[in-house]
């Protein structure tokens, strides 16, 4: 007897005891239709009789352009191709351009929010990269020349948490040189990881505040017998921490001196016999700029919005982990593997950052990063 065919669709109507539920065996194909892309199956489910189109919750869903159009377009936007080049190749407006990128944005999100969770990493490399969007000086900034957090132009800098051991990048953020933007990318690592790994990082002051904002345990102060209040409670860094910075001086744009500063955890960092050092994350600073427009130093494909900017940011975050093959990940292909018909055969698998962490078993193509879909579970919150 057939068995019938597991589409791997959900359903999507809210009020339906399969809501979003995956390989449930309640969901069947019933008609296709024909579209600018080719042929497109139409699903029902079986429970609440709801008809949905299979581009349902993905990029593509009520788009006219073709597929290989869309694709292009974000595709190019990921190599540092200025909004105005792409318009030009494909033949679209800037607002049909960035309407993609925002439902390309809100999918890369929902696979940064469902896959990458409970992650076991020894260490953690913080980062921040300086940018600017619609002016670098804003009219609301500092006498140090920094914007403020309630401004929307000016410098925004680019904040990144890096797991050098699976070059995972674990967590981004757009905003301002101040504590809070700090506390949110420590807030939004510890989300992702399990445990407290080592921390290293550059100079930056606030960086020590917020982890111990995050990784810390109170201290009570017994009463004295004597006259007067008792001592109030006081955060101290959690016994497990460790953070440690790498301090550059820099003379006429040249570095001078490279100094080592172990700010906590010094006995733990011993045990464990890290080295401190921030190479990977810096190499990882020159990858994005070579790859978003908006961060190429001197040019004039600076975003105008922050959101414009946190969006591409998020679309390549979940590009690199998952659909980009690192270098460096790659391993040996076993003498006992699979054969090609070709006369030369490949000597390596590629992986990528999502791989050698085990949250994938395969390279993604643009197009699964653009098309996926998830059961969502009951505790599961999508941040915007």
């Amino acid at each position: 007897m057939k068995k019938p065919n597991d589409w791997r669709q959900p359903c999507p109507n809210p009020e339906c005891d399969h809501y979003s539920m995956i390989g449930r065996g309640n969901v069947r194909a019933i008609s296709t239709y024909e579209t600018k892309s080719g042929k497109r199956r139409v699903f029902q489910c079986n429970r609440c009789m709801k008809s949905f189109s299979e581009t349902r919750g993905t990029v593509f869903y009520d788009l006219r352009a073709p597929e290989e159009k869309v694709i292009m377009a974000l595709k190019m936007m990921l190599v540092r191709v200025d909004l105005a080049g792409i318009c030009f190749v494909l033949g679209v407006t800037e607002e049909t351009v960035l309407e993609w990128v925002k439902k390309a944005a809100k999918k890369a999100n929902e696979i940064n929010e469902f896959l990458l969770r409970n992650i076991t990493v020894t260490q953690v490399q913080l980062d921040e990269m300086w940018n600017f969007i619609g002016r670098k000086h804003s009219k609301e900034c500092g006498e140090d020349g920094e914007s403020s957090p309630d401004s929307e132009d000016g410098r925004q800098w680019l904040w990144v948490s890096f797991a050098p051991e699976f070059r995972l990048l674990l967590a981004v953020f757009v905003g301002p040189r101040t504590f809070e933007s700090a506390l949110t990318v420590i807030r939004r690592t510890a989300a992702v990881i399990c445990g407290i790994p080592c921390f290293f990082s550059d100079g930056f002051s606030c960086y020590l505040s917020a982890l111990i904002q995050v990784y810390h345990q109170i201290k009570t102060f017994a009463r004295t017998g004597k006259r007067g209040r008792p001592k109030n409670p006081v955060m101290e860094p959690h016994p497990q921490l460790v953070y440690a910075q790498i301090i550059k001086k820099k003379v006429q744009g040249r570095l001078k001196s490279l100094t080592q500063r172990i700010r906590c955890g010094q006995t733990r960092l011993k045990d464990l016999g890290f080295s401190i050092s921030t190479s990977l994350i810096e190499r990882l600073n020159l990858t994005m700029r070579h790859s978003l427009a908006p961060l190429t130093r001197k040019s004039l494909a600076f975003c105008k919005d922050r959101d414009q900017m946190r969006r591409r940011v998020v679309l390549f975050h979940a590009f690199y982990n998952f659909a980009r093959s690192h270098h460096s990940l790659k391993i040996p292909m076993p003498k006992d593997g699979p054969t090609t018909n070709g006369l030369i055969r490949p000597k390596w698998i590629k992986r990528t950052p999502a791989m050698a962490a085990g949250l994938t078993d395969h390279v993604w193509s643009f197009r699964e990063l653009l098309t996926v879909k998830f059961e969502r579970t009951h505790n599961q919150s999508i941040r915007g």
